[in-house]
């Protein structure tokens, strides 16, 4: 029997971290193509033939008998489908990548839930504090302590002996990010849609896993606006399409209003103007030239009305065009909101910081 070796570098991957990287690939081409396999593994195909990506050792047909093989896409009446393991891989990849690009000490960031007084337990141990309910004592662990401490034949219990349960705050917030699917968002040759789409992922990944007791819907606006589906997030597209603003906030002021009483908040990701609405008799009015009146009027009328249902407004910018400044003021005044003018390349990890530095202000 032959052995082969070969000289050991840095860079060197095992075949199951190999593996990893190129499922990683192919999860971002999978946001690019809007869900499109086909599409997504002829990328796959074509970024072998100039990176090779692909050995003897995995093959391009390996590569994807391992995606069915591991879940992550499966065949469903003669086409390949996203499997609910592969949406949650997808999510999963997007929030690593965003995290990834937040620096240690960033506002509000953080690993573990924040631990205080409040009435959800949770399986780590700390001394016992004045205001410590004595429900949250752990009994064992306690006389343990105390045999430790003073001994079998002289037992003594005090203060310091006893442990109780940390405790997680169960202040929850409800989200709606609203994500605009106008023309602009792929026009002049730049891609704006997919940077929103993993902002969208990630977030909705990391609610899901860190803070289950939030609520996170999601509202797409263009001429129109409507929610859709955490699921639905990877099959979205751009449309032809203006920028209804005014209906994507009335639709998740009214969402939240059946959150009950939450901390309530709006992240909205656009990169233009507002240049449609719906009249009262229900036909759309649309205007691509300038700000017209009439539409940025109703758009902060629903944006005094989110104030007044207490719901903050946070607008990422994904465009500086020197015009929208004033509206953005404008806007962000009406609401007593925040806006953030975001290069794509940060967009995510803006995101993520101002969400957590709200969950630590709500907490």
């Amino acid at each position: 029997m032959n052995i082969l070796y070969s000289k050991w570098r840095p860079d060197s991957m095992t075949d199951e971290k190999r593996l990893e990287n190129l499922i990683s690939i192919f999860s971002y081409l999978l946001i690019q193509t809007n869900g499109d396999i086909d599409e997504a593994l002829e990328w796959m195909e074509q970024l072998n033939e100039n990176y090779k990506l692909f050995d003897k050792d995995m093959s391009f047909g390996d590569f994807v008998d391992e995606l069915k093989k591991q879940g992550f896409i499966a065949e469903k009446e003669g086409m390949k489908i996203i499997t609910a393991k592969g949406s949650h891989r997808i999510r999963t990849e997007s929030m690593r990548k965003i995290f990834s690009g937040l620096k240690p000490g960033s506002t509000g960031f953080h690993e573990s839930s924040k631990s205080g007084k409040g009435v959800e337990r949770l399986n780590e141990l700390k001394k016992f504090e004045f205001g410590d309910q004595v429900t949250n004592i752990d009994l064992t662990s306690t006389i343990k302590n105390a045999f430790i401490n003073s001994g079998i034949n002289n037992f003594r219990l005090s203060e310091e002996d006893i442990d109780v349960y940390e405790t997680e705050h169960m202040t929850s917030c409800a989200t709606v990010l609203m994500i605009d699917i106008s023309h602009s968002m792929v026009l002049y040759g730049e891609d704006r849609i997919t940077p929103a789409k993993e902002v969208a992922l990630g977030l909705s990944e990391l609610i899901l896993s860190k803070y289950p007791k939030d609520k996170l819907n999601i509202v797409v606006f263009g001429d129109d606006a409507k929610e859709i589906s955490v699921r639905d997030l990877t099959f979205l597209s751009v449309g032809p399409f203006h920028t209804n603003t005014q209906a994507g906030l009335r639709l998740s002021r009214q969402i939240l209003k059946k959150k009950g009483n939450v901390n309530k908040q709006i992240i909205m990701i656009t990169d233009g103007k507002p240049s449609a609405l719906f009249t009262d008799d229900g036909r759309i009015y649309k205007n691509s030239f300038g700000l017209d009146p009439k539409i940025v009027n109703k758009t902060l009328d629903e944006a005094v009305a989110c104030r007044r249902d207490k719901i903050k407004i946070t607008t990422f910018m994904i465009a500086q065009d020197h015009y929208l400044i004033n509206f953005i003021q404008d806007f962000t005044k009406a609401n007593n909101g925040k806006a953030y003018y975001s290069d794509l390349d940060n967009l995510g990890q803006h995101i993520f910081v101002d969400y957590l530095r709200n969950r630590k202000r709500f907490d």
